[in-house]
């Protein structure tokens, strides 16, 4: 299409359109004269008729109004809110077909985006993909004067009342729906996010797989928390496993869900959860993965991929709470991990602590600045692991990296467009990419992880 070009459709219009491929976000992608039309629901193969919602210069995105041709993997969606509910996007394919479409996902990105032919092996998937998570985050609202929970319908600020999710430890979906309806019985109100007023924004739980204790976070719009006593011994009645209830305090407007202050309403405020042998405590604010099976399968084929014999020094860069720095210190001579998160780099201490490790050290500051301060005091990597936030490494980190000239380099990547263009910075530097391998943290979801194998060249 040249730029002075029309788009060939119109917001409204209803069009016929077979679909080619899935974009980075589960959507299916087809095209009218060379014009992307995203489409989601829709699935690769599938013919169908469509209403145009939204034109842009480049792409437009239109809703499903029937399928004339359906494809093979085409599944009957297990939940029955999946369709307004925007927990979920891929909940309609095939778990095989998902893996399938992840692995192809970061194979297009570093080639498109980096300019990279990488191997990239098949994706690691989970033998039972559902109930995996061990961390629920929900908003609550109120309408009609009932109380509701759940996740947000797609493309507004709706929340979806669940029932239950499919995708949630069962004991995260009992600590929601007991905290729904203690809220109402007992007449504490919920938050208005138009207003900025009433009590209760979030319902965050946390269970731990190891031990199938779960914690209650209970976010509020200011300290008080009218009839606590009565609320906390309902909780209790209703959730046997419970072991902690904390009321977290965020009075700022927006999206942050999570405040700096902190009531422990009962109980510890505290879970402990095993990876691979090791120890972890988790705190209301701690950053822990929220799938601890595939969690273990991500880490170990970081540490696989590290190539430790016990005489490396190992950075651990965003190293948030250790986990991964503990991972690696059981095989290296020392590890010295960073985080800017201050919070983050005192649970890795205490996790190293817990668990006996003694060679792994811990720095609270932005990696940008800590790594060319140690850099110049002399500090040498033999192996680098980066694993960081979804708008990768900041380019100065990326430059100290390769300055510091480690003979190994693994990055961790919760997104394949910026790991992309990292891998091609770093190509420019001298370090060739050698191999990713995806792993499914969230199955029926768009969301992809990645670790790569990254050498310097000799």
């Amino acid at each position: 299409m040249g730029k002075k070009e029309k788009p060939p459709v119109a917001t409204g219009e209803i069009i016929q359109l077979r679909i080619d491929s899935l974009n980075h976000n589960g959507e299916g992608v087809g095209r009218i004269s060379g014009y992307a039309v995203f489409v989601p629901g829709a699935l690769p193969g599938e013919l169908v008729q469509a209403k145009v919602i939204s034109l842009q210069k480049n792409y437009c995105r239109a809703l499903i109004e029937s399928i004339t041709r359906t494809s093979p993997e085409r599944l009957e969606p297990v939940c029955d809110q999946y369709t307004a509910c925007g927990g979920c996007q891929l909940l309609h394919l095939a778990y095989g077909e998902q893996l399938r479409l992840k692995q192809k996902t970061v194979e297009d990105a570093l080639l498109r985006i980096g300019g990279l032919r990488v191997p990239v092996r098949p994706t690691i998937g989970m033998d039972d993909p559902w109930h995996y998570r061990n961390k629920a985050q929900v908003p609550v609202a109120a309408q009609n004067g009932e109380i509701l929970a759940g996740f947000y319908e797609k493309r507004s600020h709706n929340i979806v009342d669940l029932k239950r999710c499919h995708l949630q430890h069962p004991s995260n979906d009992q600590v929601v729906h007991a905290v729904r309806r203690i809220l109402g019985e007992l007449k504490i109100p919920a938050y208005q996010e138009n207003t900025h007023t009433g009590l209760v924004r979030h319902i965050l739980a946390r269970t731990s797989f190891s031990t199938g204790n779960v914690l209650a976070v209970i976010i509020t719009n200011g300290r008080t928390f009218p009839r606590k006593e009565e609320f906390v011994a309902g909780l209790r009645r209703a959730v046997p496993n419970i072991t902690g209830i904390v009321q977290n305090i965020n009075t700022r407007k927006g999206n942050t869900i999570i405040g700096p202050e902190e009531i422990v309403l009962w109980g510890q405020p505290w879970l402990m959860e095993t990876l691979d042998g090791l120890q972890f405590k988790i705190s209301p604010r701690s950053f822990f993965q929220v799938n601890p099976l595939q969690t273990e399968a991500l880490y170990r084929k970081a540490v696989e991929y590290a190539a430790l014999t016990g005489s490396e020094t190992v950075f651990d860069l965003y190293c948030g709470s250790g986990t991964i720095s503990l991972f690696l210190a059981r095989g290296a001579c020392r590890v010295i991990g960073v985080e800017s998160v201050e919070a983050a780099i005192k649970d890795a201490r205490e996790n190293a602590a817990l668990n006996g490790i003694t060679n792994a050290e811990f720095q609270a500051g932005p990696a940008e600045k800590i790594v060319p301060k140690l850099l110049k005091e002399g500090g040498k990597a033999d192996v680098v692991v980066v694993d960081p936030p979804r708008k990768g490494c900041d380019s100065a980190l990326l430059d100290t990296m390769a300055k510091m000239q480690p003979q190994r380099i693994v990055y961790v990547s919760c997104n394949p467009a910026t790991l992309a263009r990292d891998l091609k910075i770093l190509h420019q530097k001298g370090y060739t990419p050698l191999e990713a391998q995806p792993v499914d943290m969230f199955p029926h979801t768009f969301h992809v992880e990645c670790v790569v194998l990254i050498t310097r060249n000799i």
